[in-house]
């Protein structure tokens, strides 16, 4: 095998056989985009953390969470509610690998 110092690599070859690790990871990036979505959206409307998190009804730190992806919860279900308090529209795309089929809902 030729080496690398590519470590996205070394980490993939490292976990190829892992799949709950593989899991993990890719829950964490879900929630990372979330996240960034959610800051994004913020940002956007003039929010800050306390103001999103008091029309909500939440404590700031779950805002905060969210943002950073560290959210326990369930975050689509927040970004739902964001995205209600913003004033936009949620898309969601299932789309299929193995032909050109796709579902979409706005919610």
């Amino acid at each position: 095998m030729k080496k690398t110092t590519n470590a996205i690599k070394i980490i993939n070859n490292l976990i190829k056989d892992e799949k709950e690790t593989q899991q993990r990871i890719a829950e964490s990036y879900l929630n990372t985009q979330i996240g960034q979505l959610i800051y994004d959206a913020r940002q956007q409307s003039e929010f800050t953390q306390k103001q999103l998190a008091n029309i909500l009804g939440v404590e700031e730190s779950v805002i905060d969470d969210l943002e950073i992806g560290d959210y326990e919860g369930d975050g689509l279900i927040m970004l739902q509610k964001i995205a209600r308090v913003i004033n936009c529209n949620l898309q969601i795309e299932l789309s299929s690998n193995n032909s050109n089929s796709s579902l979409k809902i706005t919610v």
